[in-house]
């Protein structure tokens, strides 16, 4: 069954940084797509940054372009995303998301999520 596990959230002070951590397991981890979301108190889930499957692509919201870095080990199964001069607005819940599409079909799964908070 597939697993992806967050790590390294924590409490930071505004301009301070992170580093988040997700490890999969029970998938093809070098044949996925990874991505971060994050869900604020009382917010929808958002798109934060994304990664191909080679890591020769990436994508960033807007929000967090110039800051945030994603990504990936394929020989140890995980995905990071690098957090620099964190604001407040960063506080949320950060979860990781694997997708692929094969055949036709959509796999997607997600992680439980990894709580940020920045302090001003």
């Amino acid at each position: 069954q597939v697993q992806l596990v967050e790590s390294g959230g924590g409490l930071v002070q505004a301009g301070g940084s992170l580093r988040l951590s997700c490890a999969a397991s029970g998938l093809t981890f070098s044949t996925y797509g990874m991505g971060w979301f994050r869900q604020a108190p009382g917010k929808v889930r958002e798109f934060v940054t994304a990664i191909s499957w080679s890591g020769g692509s990436t994508y960033y919201a807007d929000s967090v372009k110039g800051r945030f870095t994603i990504s990936r080990e394929n020989a140890k199964n995980t995905v990071y995303l690098q957090m620099n001069s964190l604001k407040p607005e960063d506080t949320a819940v950060y979860y990781c998301n694997a997708r692929r599409t094969f055949r036709g079909r959509e796999y997607d799964y997600w992680g439980q999520g990894t709580q940020v908070t920045v302090s001003s």
